[in-house]
């Protein structure tokens, strides 16, 4: 062992005396806020510079900058707005939400007093719920959502991470916690948009409880309260589907070719759906092409399908088709060309396709014994459910289904289940075979044209009760009907192949 004691003289000639050092250690101390107050400035000069580089679009400089802050001033206030500025980038500009989980984890972890964390913590949960599509996927959203709720009860983002578990719980069907949620969400700020959008969405949740007239006052007063908002115009709509399908009922009246005196003008239209807008969207066959129709012109939406046998519009307006060589082929992300066909694995016929609540999509295929849901990614899931032919989305997150080998118009629950079965021609003055075409509005209602010894439209509510129906023959329309539609005014749209048009049904 080498001994060091003999340093010992030497070195305590060198230390200053007591009074020296305890000099220098205050010297020491009273810089210690001036460096402090020198990296904040710094700090607060470089998440501005970034800011202004964000604003002009010059995306390199401004991650660089924020970049350089985080390593100059990792404990600065600043460090924390600028790690949410890199991931606010990921999801806004670079449409990577992966990208963006670890830069909010890291502002949970390294700066969870900083209010900024709550902001994390929501932003985050909205990734995790977004890409959720099954129960099990929400748990770690919503722990997002509470955690903000537990430490940041005042903080501003509180309404929305009340808003989002009120989401997440209509999703799981638990309608009661998610009402809860909603109202909280409307109590914290009932001027924002976010509070007009609760109202909606507890509006429609009384209506699936059974309080018809709760969820009626609710719209009412939303409607009165901010008369101007979008949501306003929503909950008009609304009320008067609700009101004209469940309360009033008039009998079904044919108004002519729609857009009016429009005739032979289509080539045979053989698909229809309406997107979350209300704009409808319709496939033609002799064209193999889906158009949106927007102020009485067709525009052409996606790449040419042949042979489709079912279109689905997307929450974002994006139409899809199906048919049995290529399967799903979507508007927003055509196949490049040369790229091989493949169909959907179990579906050989395609017979109906909807988008369920989750972002999966239902198809059926009548000679088959399941259903097939594909999420947006990862393998289809079978649902036992033999010979049925179309899909309609319900607001449960189930599907209402026409299966014409048993006769029985089915409303499943979003795991596949039967909640409802309805005999054919149940409440009807007579009997029906078959479901050509199904619809429904998201408000509940569903639709069907139907053909045998009852030939018409038939209109079911939440309920399954028959609200209104109609013969052909009635209705004085003579042609090959072979899709429909609701529209915002509780009316229906028919696509009439034989005549190349289509009828407002009101």
């Amino acid at each position: 062992m080498i001994r060091l004691g003999w340093l010992r003289g030497p070195l305590a000639a060198l230390r200053p005396p007591p009074a020296v050092r305890l000099c220098q250690l205050a010297l020491a101390l009273a810089a210690v806020p001036a460096l402090l107050a020198q990296e904040g400035d710094l700090a607060e000069r470089l998440f501005h510079s970034g800011e202004r580089a964000y604003a002009g679009r010059a995306y390199p400089e401004a991650l660089e900058t924020w970049n350089q802050l985080i390593q100059q001033a990792p404990h600065s206030e600043y460090a924390a707005q600028a790690l949410l500025a890199l991931a606010r980038y990921q999801l806004e500009v670079a449409r990577r939400p992966e990208a963006a989980l670890p830069l909010l984890e890291r502002i949970k972890s390294e700066h969870l007093a900083s209010p900024w964390a709550a902001e994390a913590m929501v932003l985050r949960g909205g990734i995790l719920a977004a890409r959720a599509h099954r129960p099990q996927e929400l748990k770690e959203a919503m722990a997002e959502f509470n955690r903000v709720l537990d430490l940041f009860p005042g903080h501003p983002r509180a309404q929305q991470a009340r808003f989002q578990l009120g989401a997440a719980c209509r999703l799981l069907g638990q309608w009661g916690r998610a009402l809860q949620h909603f109202i909280g969400a409307i109590r914290l700020d009932p001027d924002t948009d976010l509070a007009r959008d609760a109202q909606l969405q507890a509006a429609d949740l009384l209506d699936l409880m059974d309080d018809l007239p709760g969820c009626l006052r609710m719209l009412q007063a939303l409607r009165n309260q901010a008369p101007a908002s979008a949501q306003a115009a929503t909950a008009e709509w609304r009320i008067q589907v609700r009101v004209k399908q469940r309360l009033l009922k008039p009998p079904l009246r044919s108004l002519g070719p729609w857009p009016e005196d429009r005739k032979k003008w289509l080539k045979s239209p053989g698909l229809l759906a309406t997107g979350p807008a209300g704009e409808l969207c319709l496939y033609q066959e002799d064209l193999d092409q889906a158009f949106r129709l927007k102020d009485g012109q067709l525009a052409p939406a996606g790449p040419p399908v042949k042979g489709a046998k079912a279109m689905v519009v997307t929450a974002a307006g994006q139409v899809w088709l199906v048919n049995a060589k290529q399967g799903v082929v979507k508007e927003e992300a055509p196949a490049p060309p040369g790229t091989p066909a493949a169909g959907i694995p179990g579906v050989q016929a395609p017979g109906g396709a909807a988008l369920d609540g989750w972002g999966n999509l239902w198809v059926s295929d009548p000679r088959a014994p399941a259903i097939q849901v594909l999420p947006p990614e990862g393998p289809p899931t079978a649902l036992p459910a033999a010979g049925v032919g179309p899909l309609a989305a319900l607001p449960t997150g189930g599907m209402a289904a026409a299966a014409d080998a048993s006769r029985t118009l089915l409303f499943l629950d979003a795991e596949g289940r039967t909640r409802l079965a309805l005999p054919y021609g149940k409440d009807l003055p007579a009997p029906f075979r078959s479901v050509v075409a199904l619809a429904s509005d998201g408000l509940g209602q569903v639709a069907a044209l139907v053909d045998g010894e009852f030939e018409g439209i038939v209109i079911w509510g939440p309920d399954g009760a028959v609200l209104r129906s109609a013969t052909y023959k009635a209705l004085g329309l003579s042609g090959k009907f072979r899709a429909l539609a609701l529209d915002r005014q509780g009316g229906l749209i028919l696509a009439d192949r034989s005549n190349d048009l289509l009828i407002r049904i009101d």
